[in-house]
């Protein structure tokens, strides 16, 4: 059910220091990832995508994604973000319903990018999406992100000068945050964050300085993106090929059964 008190939470975890966000691809990882003292969960489209057996890139059908919501919802007690891609829809009204229904599963944050569409189309689903919430009193942050480094969608010189002009026009259009994954460079990062009273967002990368730097660059959230679900991936292949070899238990690090079976007992 919606949450205000969640929903306030998760806007002033963004007004000072750096966010840090384990994101999550199932109930399971939520789970685990908040008893780590996570303050806030949010997913990754991508490893949700997986999980759910699709490929990521909006191939995700919606119900599977109200499913997911549900299930972590169930589980946690912080707020929730959800990883949308682009609504899963062209038609504004459309994606303001599906954000609504979010909402009324216990949502209190998105992530919707622009991808290679005009940035109008943006815009136009980010004030639905506002008009949608206020006229049912719900309250949910927008992080809407650019890929204009993500896509190469501006030569290199131009990308910040890019990035601010889409940010003043989803801001106008109601935006919350500002999420600019594939920027790693210093100076570009400190130029975003000047350039917009948007709290700015990045993505985990290996060339991104670290995380006290970031801070005073400006940035007030970092993302791992699908990174944990990658390395999950990578470790459940190892394991299950070298079992599939020889029949064997791969040493490798794991957590005991009970231990994982105490997440998820009465709360």
């Amino acid at each position: 059910m919606p949450n205000a008190d969640h929903a306030a939470h998760f806007r002033r975890l963004h007004a000072q220091g750096v966010l840090r966000i384990a994101n999550a691809w199932d109930a399971g990882s939520a789970r685990l990832i908040e008893s780590l003292g996570a303050p806030a969960i949010a997913t990754t489209s991508a490893g949700v995508a997986w999980s759910r057996g699709y490929a990521d890139g909006d191939q995700l059908p919606v119900e599977q994604l109200f499913a997911v919501a549900a299930e972590i919802a169930r589980v946690v007690r912080v707020p929730l973000s959800m990883d949308v891609e682009g609504g899963y829809s062209d038609d504004p009204d459309t994606v303001a319903g599906h954000v609504v229904r979010l909402a009324e599963l216990g949502v209190v944050g998105i992530n919707l990018e622009d991808g290679a569409a005009a940035p109008d189309l943006l815009c136009a689903k980010i004030a639905r999406i506002k008009q949608a919430l206020a006229a049912r009193g719900l309250d949910v942050y927008i992080n809407a992100r650019t890929d204009v480094y993500l896509r190469g969608l501006a030569p290199p010189e131009r990308r910040v000068e890019a990035v601010l002009e889409r940010a003043a026009q989803y801001r106008d259009a109601g935006t919350d945050g500002l999420f600019v994954p594939g920027v790693t460079e210093a100076g570009a990062i400190r130029a975003i964050a000047a350039g917009t009273p948007l709290p700015l967002n990045v993505m985990l990368r290996p060339s991104l300085p670290p995380l006290d730097e970031l801070e005073a660059l400006g940035v007030r959230r970092l993302s791992a993106g699908s990174d944990l679900a990658e390395a999950v991936f990578a470790h459940v292949g190892r394991l299950a090929g070298a079992f599939l070899q020889d029949g064997r238990a791969a040493d490798a690090p794991r957590a005991s059964y009970g231990e994982i079976n105490a997440l998820f007992g009465t709360r």
